[in-house]
């Protein structure tokens, strides 16, 4: 049986259309981050669940765009690796805002030396003018044995 050890959410914006915040084509922008403590997983292997959303709009005029997600663990000082992405084609035929949701797992994920278990989430898009619009979540829950 499995033993749980922490759970944290990132709220970066709660409602829809609470935001305008364009995506820099070519750039990964940071709309979630959470640190894990798990300092209590003595035995197993660390086991790691994540979810997500975040809502965007499509550039004016519309064309085809996709957006990545990408979920890394470990910090700039510590260094990064990925662990999981997705690309999703907007629709064409939605004027507003598209949801963009997600859902992954790491296994196997080693302790941390010190301090928390940090997994960061991240968006870009390959067309100018996409816009983050609201709502955004990051969640992350992290279990042993």
């Amino acid at each position: 049986m499995g033993i749980y050890l922490d759970g944290r959410t990132s709220q970066n914006a709660s409602l829809a259309n609470s935001m305008t915040t364009p995506i820099l084509v070519g750039t990964e922008a940071l709309f979630g981050i959470v640190g894990l403590d798990a300092s209590k997983a003595t035995t197993g292997d660390i086991r790691v669940a994540f979810n997500g959303t975040v809502a965007v709009q499509l550039p004016l005029p519309p064309v085809l765009t996709t957006v990545t997600i990408t979920v890394v663990r470990g910090t700039q000082q510590t260094g990064a690796t990925t662990v999981y992405t997705a690309e999703q084609q907007l629709s064409l035929q939605t004027v507003g805002p598209q949801l963009v949701t997600f859902s992954g797992a790491e296994f196997n994920v080693p302790k941390p030396v010190s301090g928390p278990l940090v997994y960061s989430a991240f968006i870009s898009a390959d067309v100018v003018g996409t816009i983050r619009v609201g709502p955004e979540s990051f969640s992350a829950i992290a279990t042993a044995g």
